[in-house]
């Protein structure tokens, strides 16, 4: 038993899985670890050539893994070889798919219904329409007094900070590193739906970066190395998701998931989670069948 077991971790596929994403790790954490003496030896052009490079190569060989790895042995099953994903694969996968695309939908400007009816007299037009910036193109505005559908804009660019007074707002409160974290979610979410267990891993390696890429970051921040992470906004955040929130460093726990919902992008998050539903549906429709061994 352990035989063959020894024989899949060691096989090329695994190593192609975990390789890549470890060379890409290893890459950006020595060579920004070591910027200053770097910088001080092949000055910024020099510097910037070298990380471009080394991090073309890096995701290069990720990219290539990927082809060696997808719908590569050994595979996932069950006794029955049952149809594949399992109705708690989806689940847990819906559930990663939902964080990631929901915490990235987050990122660009707040989505709104383009066309809203507006009642006349009374009606307060500074909390339904956008109002954009002089240096944009204004969108149809109804005239104050005026009822009707009108067209509006689909974004909304008067997304406010939070009003309860604190510093953080929206994904600040989730993670200091939410693109890193909506990628690593995305990919978990996808190999759980997936039954190739090297596929499953190079899936599942954005987790790796997100985790120690992220403390990275914050380690050299905090040292004031390619940035700055102040002693209260460090305090007040995690780079793990969430971890912040529940622990109480941003105050009470239910008042801070009560803030969170109010500064969340309802619709850019529905359609989101719509989308990761979709996905897995489609993927998991009719199951994918276990090759027999």
């Amino acid at each position: 038993m352990a035989a063959p077991v020894a024989h899949h971790l060691t096989t090329t596929p695994l190593k192609w899985a975990v390789g890549g994403w470890t060379f890409f790790l290893l890459e950006n954490v020595l060579l920004s670890e070591n910027r200053t003496y770097l910088l001080s030896r092949l000055g910024d052009d020099g510097y910037h050539a070298v990380y471009g490079a080394c991090s073309t190569l890096a995701m290069g060989s990720v990219a290539y893994g990927y082809k060696r790895v997808r719908g590569a042995a050994p595979f996932l099953r069950d006794a029955s070889c049952a149809a594949f994903p399992t109705a708690a694969g989806k689940m847990a996968g819906f559930v990663c798919l939902g964080l990631g695309l929901g915490m990235m939908s987050q990122m660009p400007p707040k989505l709104q219904i383009p066309v809203r009816y507006y009642g006349g007299e009374g009606n307060d037009r500074s909390d339904d329409v956008a109002e954009i910036p002089k240096s944009s193109t204004k969108c149809n505005e109804p005239a104050v007094g005026a009822s009707g559908w009108k067209v509006r804009c689909p974004f909304d660019f008067t997304d406010k900070k939070s009003e309860s007074g604190s510093s953080l707002h929206g994904l600040e409160r989730i993670s200091r590193h939410p693109g890193l974290w909506s990628l690593a979610f995305l990919g978990l979410g996808n190999a759980l739906l997936v039954p190739s267990i090297p596929q499953r891993v190079w899936l599942s390696m954005p987790l790796l970066v997100a985790w120690i890429g992220g403390a990275h970051t914050d380690s050299r921040f905090r040292r004031g190395m390619g940035g700055e992470l102040t002693r209260e906004y460090d305090e007040m955040t995690s780079n793990v998701p969430f971890w912040a929130m529940v622990t109480g460093r941003q105050g009470n726990v239910l008042e801070v998931w009560k803030e969170v919902a109010e500064e969340i992008k309802p619709l850019n998050a529905a359609l989101a989670v719509g989308a990761a539903g979709m996905f897995v549906w489609r993927r998991g429709r009719g199951g994918v069948k276990m090759p027999m061994r």
